[in-house]
């Protein structure tokens, strides 16, 4: 899979997943879909955002949770 709207500069946010170039990390915008924010309200939050870059945080932060184990708590 290819992300096209995400990009990494070490220099940059420490280096973090950030949409565009733009100094917002991929986890606030998955964040905020997180918490039930629409589309609409986190581009009135994020006016530089775009729809498909929220699409694409969300297909990041997916490929990115496929491609290792996550500890998770079994039901006892």
């Amino acid at each position: 899979m290819k992300f096209t709207r995400i990009s990494v500069n070490p220099a940059q946010m420490g280096g973090v997943p950030c949409i565009r170039g733009l100094r917002i990390p991929v986890a606030t915008v998955v964040g905020m879909v997180a918490e039930g924010m629409t589309v609409e309200e986190i581009l009135r939050a994020y006016p530089d955002l775009e729809t498909e870059d929220i699409r694409e945080a969300l297909r990041f932060a997916a490929e990115s949770v496929r491609e290792r184990e996550l500890p998770l708590l079994t039901p006892t």
